[in-house]
């Protein structure tokens, strides 16, 4: 299983980079082979990406989130994955945010 840690520094308040994260169907709009995110409820997500150049479906699940620090989810189906996002207030108007992601695809 593979292990990817970025971190970048965006000219917004935490809440503003907290809240925007948290419109997974607008993914697609600035994530590389990402096709579409759709929200099944507040804990649940379905994904179509490409994944090592195939197409894939999985649903992930949020496990925690506490607003602008963290939201921790689990993925499962064709791409075993899990990740986390934090959010870290550099100043007022600027956040650090950092993603943790974990994964590999089934068989």
């Amino acid at each position: 299983m593979a292990t990817v840690e970025k971190s970048i520094e965006v000219n917004v308040p935490v809440t503003t980079a907290y809240n925007q994260w948290t419109q997974f169907e607008d993914f697609p709009k600035f994530m590389e082979n990402v096709e579409s995110v759709r929200q099944t409820d507040d804990r649940h997500m379905h994904w179509i990406a490409q994944y090592r150049g195939e197409r894939r479906e999985w649903d992930a699940e949020i496990v925690e989130q506490v607003p602008d620090k963290r939201i921790v989810w689990q993925g499962g189906g064709d791409v075993q994955q899990s990740g986390i996002v934090m959010f870290e207030p550099i100043d007022a108007a600027r956040t650090k945010v950092t993603v943790r992601m974990s994964g590999s695809p089934r068989a």
